[in-house]
């Protein structure tokens, strides 16, 4: 079984990135700019981007025998990513997503079922949960994502949960009590916790990112507020995947919170000033902004 520091869980997916002159109105057309493709989905996203920060980071996730199964695979791979805990689903597809760009770096998504929620509470390796520093959860079915949090807080390893854009649509409860670090946007929190966020979590942290504005850290003790760092926005996709790598990357080196929500928007920053969700920056490239712009 691998040892990595940080294990994430959730969709691996295949990304075609279309860059559009803007989004098109119902009954409407728009041009497309570019074409790209890339591995995609949130716990793929932010597996490699802490592997691009020396990081030692691996996979719970699901993809089908396809070429974009074996493309998304071999991508992560190359990035230093532990996959032994990937299913390869035969016969099925994997999820692919398009993203429409405009040109102001905004996204639409479009994307098949696929398979990347393949993952049943039954294919859970504890071992492979237990042997991981930190767990960091993302959109997935509801039970696998409280499956995978009750082993880990079991265990006593900490565990972080960023639910995504379907966080309405699904009882996510259990994993939210179990996370000690939940990771939303200023929408999804409002849908959480109305409009007093300082009453978000009485145990642990609750992270908000706010796009251009930065992001807030709510806990029990305080309220951290870093403004971000000022980019003009080529790609937001995968920049809040980036800066919650950024963020875990920083914290678990020693739970310095206003380092970690630096740290975290200058991964994020860079991310939406580059093409594709899988520009996650470099170490040297954080540190510049943050040498450069603190």
């Amino acid at each position: 079984m691998d040892l990595v520091t940080v294990l994430a869980a959730g969709h691996v997916n295949w990304d075609v990135t279309l860059r559009v002159d803007r989004f098109p109105e119902p009954d409407g057309e728009a041009s497309i700019r570019s074409q790209r493709q890339s591995g995609g989905g949130s716990a793929a996203n932010v597996a490699a981007a802490l592997a691009g920060l020396e990081v030692e980071a691996g996979l719970i996730g699901s993809v089908g025998d396809d070429d974009h199964g074996l493309l998304a695979r071999r991508e992560l791979e190359a990035t230093g990513v532990s996959i032994s805990g990937v299913r390869v689903i035969e016969g099925a597809e994997t999820a692919v997503k398009y993203l429409l760009v405009d040109e102001t770096g905004e996204v639409a998504i479009l994307g098949n079922d696929g398979v990347n929620e393949a993952v049943t509470p039954g294919d859970i390796e504890p071992a492979r949960v237990r042997a991981a520093d930190h767990v960091h959860l993302t959109g997935q079915q509801p039970d696998t994502a409280a499956a995978i949090a009750r082993i880990a807080s079991d265990a006593g390893i900490p565990v972080s949960f960023d639910p995504g854009r379907r966080l309405g649509d699904r009882e996510y409860d259990e994993a939210l009590a179990l996370a000690d670090i939940v990771f939303v946007t200023d929408r999804e929190a409002a849908a959480l916790f109305g409009d007093d966020r300082t009453d978000a979590d009485d145990d642990g942290i609750v992270v908000v990112t706010c796009g251009a504005n930065g992001a807030e850290a709510y806990t029990p003790d305080r309220t951290v507020v870093h403004a971000g760092f000022d980019v003009d926005p080529v790609d937001t996709a995968g920049a809040g995947d980036a800066f919650a790598a950024g963020f875990l990357a920083t914290w678990l080196e020693g739970g310095d919170i206003d380092r970690a929500l630096a740290y975290g928007n200058a991964c994020g920053a860079l991310t939406a000033g580059r093409d594709g969700a899988r520009s996650a920056p470099t170490i040297g490239a954080v540190e510049d902004v943050l040498t450069r712009r603190s």
